[in-house]
């Protein structure tokens, strides 16, 4: 018979995080694509008054993964609205989007 604590460590994996990871990547915009076989997230940064922005990170995964990423994020984004209320997405005409005007005020010359 097994042991059920050497299984139980047999199934846990060792995470290195490396401290310029940790750091993170600020994205305010992903575009997502897809073939038969994998799934592409571009992270990218879209700063105001700039017309080009580039991608800061490409994560590419596997269908199963995609779906067990949909549900995590899913479950968290239920958790956080537990706590802080339910998360407002507005694209400046009522609907779902991301607001390209940032929120402020224009600049000017």
């Amino acid at each position: 018979m097994s042991n059920p604590d050497e299984s139980k460590k047999q199934n846990q994996i060792n995470i290195e995080l490396k401290e310029d990871v940790a750091q993170g990547t600020y994205s305010n915009l992903a575009v997502i694509t897809h073939s038969s076989s994998e799934f592409v997230l571009d992270f990218i940064r879209v700063m105001p008054g700039i017309p080009k922005a580039a991608v800061k990170s490409r994560i590419i995964i596997t269908p199963e993964h995609a779906k067990r990423l949909l549900h995590a994020l899913k479950e968290n984004l239920d958790k956080f609205e537990l706590v802080h209320g339910p998360v407002k997405v507005v694209d400046g005409k009522g609907g779902p989007g991301m607001p390209m005007n940032f929120g402020g005020p224009s600049a000017q010359a």
